[in-house]
């Protein structure tokens, strides 16, 4: 049912509905949810940082009706398997309901919140987002359900309270415990931009995003992150380790930051580059050291980023991939292998602006801003250099930013 373009056809997707469950397809609507991905600052949001992601034209689709009873019945058009529940029954993970756990989560933590569903549905499922391709199928599939549910009942729950029932959903329901860039971005994105999200005051502003005859391309390593979530610790601890060694010096900071003394600083991203420079002598372990600079930097390039999009400079926002990727590769050693190979081999291509890993890291995904009549080229190269090197092939979808969660 997906075409090449990354989109269904919706009357193939209604009429499938209408197969599983019967009925008209006059009470029937249909909602989408995008996936994302995070342009610029990696490893920063625990630093005090802020994020700019944006969604892409990659959906998870919803076709969604009322029944006259309390049943609620599930289908997936990717996942085969029918899941039946009653709307008044006290949801719980269970592992045999696979994916049904993450909608019966957010079911739940929409009940906690106080809202009475008067009846059960039925839904259907399909997607053009690539599972686990580290661009967020699973939170697409939180958001797009809490908002189709949250309008098939008139709730009219804020797209804000959306991203964040999705949250709350991973870390009660699903024991995940997830950040909310992911939530964020799919429930409140508008096409043409993206986001400057500061995660800790959940804040957000939207920067325009232009893309004129470019577009991002997505580029998926296909490797297994087994390790990464110990390496995301060690990495989150180097920092913390770094923080209170600063503050432990107490030195005076050069004028130009919002503070003077390294014993006032809330987190290391409250830094000037300038700052760091200054003061990082006191980091006497070299891998300590990289670990601050990265976050420091990042965070200024983050914020540059943000500057140059407003001028529409998509040529300067490459060089800041660029010097990104760079960053973690050499002063936080997140990239690997098969990052690093893609990042090298975009860059090194006709009609790319820039590359870079995105994402945490140790796997999953990297991203190009690429020229549109380049870009079939760009990935065939890519992809030769890649499985020469890693010995298998790489995913690839080309997208430009989109809209969060919508009624179609």
């Amino acid at each position: 049912m997906s075409e090449d373009n990354g989109t269904i056809n919706l009357e193939e997707f209604k009429n499938s509905f209408l197969k599983n469950y019967g009925g008209s397809a006059e009470s029937v609507q249909l909602f989408s949810s995008p996936a994302r991905i995070n342009i610029i600052g990696e490893h920063i949001d625990y630093n005090g940082g802020k994020v700019f992601p944006a969604a892409i034209d990659r959906y998870m689709y919803f076709a969604i009706r009322k029944r006259d009873d309390s049943k609620v019945i599930y289908n997936d058009l990717k996942f085969p398997g029918t899941f039946e529940f009653d709307i008044n029954e006290n949801f719980a993970y269970k592992k045999e309901n696979d994916y049904a756990n993450y909608l019966n989560g957010i079911l739940s933590i929409i009940k906690k919140r106080g809202y009475k569903f008067d009846s059960g549905f039925e839904v259907l499922i399909d997607s053009t987002v690539p599972a686990g391709g580290g661009i967020s199928s699973s939170s697409a599939l939180e958001c797009g359900f809490a908002y189709a549910v949250s309008e098939l009942f008139g709730f009219g729950i804020p797209r804000k309270d959306i991203a964040l029932i999705g949250q709350q959903s991973e870390h009660e329901f699903m024991d995940v415990k997830c950040g909310i860039m992911d939530q964020y971005i799919i429930a409140t994105a508008k096409k043409g931009t993206a986001e400057l999200l500061d995660c800790a005051k959940i804040e957000h502003e939207y920067v325009p995003l232009e893309m004129g005859d470019s577009c991002f391309v997505v580029m998926n390593t296909k490797k297994k992150r087994l390790l990464s979530e110990s390496k995301y610790n060690e990495r989150r601890e180097q920092c913390e380790a770094a923080l209170a060694q600063l503050k432990a010096a107490a030195a005076p900071l050069p004028a130009g930051g919002k503070f003077s003394n390294t014993k006032d600083l809330p987190d290391l991203c409250s830094l000037t580059v300038e700052q760091f420079n200054a003061v990082s002598p006191i980091l006497k372990d070299d891998v300590i050291m990289r670990r601050a600079r990265h976050a420091v930097t990042e965070n200024e390039r983050v914020l540059k980023a943000v500057e140059v999009l407003q001028k529409g400079d998509l040529n300067e926002l490459g060089k800041l991939l660029k010097e990104a990727h760079h960053s973690m590769q050499f002063d936080f050693e997140a990239t690997g292998i098969e990052l690093d190979t893609l990042a090298e081999a975009a860059n090194a291509q006709e009609g790319c602006i820039g590359a870079r890993m995105t994402g945490g890291g140790f796997g999953g995904c990297a991203i190009a801003i690429v020229k549109k009549d380049k870009a079939d080229a760009f990935i065939e190269n890519v992809q030769k250099i890649y499985t020469q090197k890693i010995g298998h092939d790489a995913g690839f979808f080309k997208c430009v930013p989109a809209d969060g969660v919508s009624r179609i």
